[in-house]
């Protein structure tokens, strides 16, 4: 049974700190991408940002063998931080992890992020993955909106998420919970460079 980790001092008055295969999960719009950099940088290991193996350009999804060999070989190392919620290619990664962090924020906190973010990306025509960019659309207009997809998400997450971490398969991951952004910033700036 996966054991939650608490988000207080222990008795050294010190944060837990994660291992050195981290892999964040959360609905679209919690931030995942942006703790991974964050924590990739603080800790000086490798980032993997599953959607740029994901998505090839015009957003085709690449080829089901292909994604899976360009993760694989994306985590072969021996230390990184990875994010991404994608079902089809998790027995690639929660068995190679040592840490999970599930960002469950307010939903109120993610979808003003997740309108802000994409209106950037709109606006600034930012190329995302392999070419890849945001249009207002798609983005406001479509049925595979964003917007529209992070209810669907997140909904699925808080059924599945829990039943999943109490898989034997699982029990080696130690888990970190966010809830609240505070709590993530409270506990980067805790992270120590092994």
């Amino acid at each position: 049974m996966m054991t939650e980790m608490k988000l207080v001092p222990n008795a050294n008055n010190a944060f837990p700190q994660p291992g050195q295969r981290i892999a964040i999960v959360g609905s679209t719009g919690s931030g995942k991408t942006t703790l991974a950099e964050a924590i990739a940088q603080r800790l000086g290991l490798p980032h993997v940002e599953i959607d740029a193996l994901h998505w090839d350009p015009g957003w085709r999804e690449a080829d089901p063998l292909v994604f899976r060999e360009r993760l694989s070989e994306a985590l072969a190392g021996p230390a990184w931080v990875v994010d991404g919620n994608y079902a089809k290619v998790r027995d690639i990664i929660w068995p190679r992890a040592d840490t999970l962090i599930w960002l469950e924020l307010p939903l109120v906190v993610v979808l003003w992020r997740l309108f802000w973010r994409t209106l950037r990306r709109v606006v600034t025509r930012e190329e995302l993955w392999n070419g890849n960019k945001e249009t207002f659309r798609g983005a406001f207009f479509s049925q595979d909106s964003l917007l529209v997809y992070v209810f669907k998400s997140r909904k699925k997450h808080r059924q599945t998420y829990p039943d999943l971490f109490q898989q034997p398969e699982y029990s080696h991951l130690r888990l970190i919970h966010f809830r609240t952004t505070a709590q993530v910033k409270s506990w980067l700036d805790t992270l120590i460079a092994k």
